[in-house]
């Protein structure tokens, strides 16, 4: 990681102020509360104003509230929410169908995060939850959506780091890996076995938005012992098949 700018850092802290008392805050209040110089407050707020993200407070000269840049934000965060939701009864159908675990995934950097979840009733399954992060090119739904990533924007997630391996079987070549990423863009599936979990296989689909972007990745994941030729090809059907019905649910319309 690198290191941490001290003026984005200050300004966050400014921004996060705004979330106690009566939303409003003065100069002297975040010069108070934050212990800066009064000068470096005054160009914070000048700036966070210059955005948007802060403006003044009508008849209450000298004090701000948040500005309509933090509901743009916020409103992309929830149609991230919208994601989350949307996923879970998905992969609850999907479940319905196979009874195996069920799961939707997004990117975050080089990891993916699993937003929903649904459970094999099986003894045997995957154990997991909802909110864990896993490196991606260990896992069905990374390599999909690293797969699904404009070649620039996957060698800034992928070149000069370290593959580190959760198995044996864990791809940790970034030569393999790119190998493995073209084939899964031509098969528009994504397959992973043992590569995560030494007992678990799993497949993957791209799930995509209103503009046809891969916003999230779905997989069922199979322990070894349900594993098959014939039960991954009727799986692979299946993720195909429920990534398509999150993607309609995201406003996506295939192509004819």
């Amino acid at each position: 990681m690198g290191r941490l700018v001290p003026a984005v850092t200050r300004s966050l802290d400014i921004l996060e102020l705004f979330l106690e008392g009566d939303g409003t805050l003065s100069a002297p209040d975040v010069t108070r509360r934050l212990q800066l110089p009064r000068t470096t407050v005054h160009e914070l707020l000048t700036t966070l104003a210059a955005r948007s993200y802060v403006v003044p407070v009508p008849d209450q000269p000298g004090r701000y509230r948040l500005g309509v840049r933090t509901y743009q934000l916020g409103s992309r965060y929830a149609e991230q929410l919208d994601l989350a939701a949307e996923g879970q009864q998905v992969a609850r159908e999907v479940a319905e169908t196979c009874d195996e675990t069920v799961h939707v995934a997004i990117l975050e950097d080089a990891d993916v995060i699993y937003i929903a979840k649904v459970d094999s009733t099986h003894a045997v399954r995957m154990v997991s939850a909802a909110g864990r992060r896993l490196p991606a090119h260990c896992t069905s739904v990374g390599k999909m959506l690293l797969a699904s990533l404009p070649e620039a924007e996957l060698d800034a997630r992928v070149e000069g780091r370290d593959l580190a391996a959760m198995t044996p079987n864990s791809i940790t070549d970034p030569g393999e890996l790119r190998t493995a990423l073209a084939g899964i863009r031509a098969r528009g599936l994504a397959f992973e076995h043992r590569e995560s979990n030494p007992d678990v296989s799993c497949v993957a689909a791209p799930v995509r938005d209103s503009a046809g972007r891969v916003v999230a990745a779905l997989s069922i994941s199979v322990p070894m012992i349900r594993w098959s030729e014939a039960r991954e090809a009727e799986l692979a059907e299946l993720a195909a098949k429920g990534a398509a019905d999150l993607s309609v649910r995201l406003g996506h319309r295939a192509r004819s």
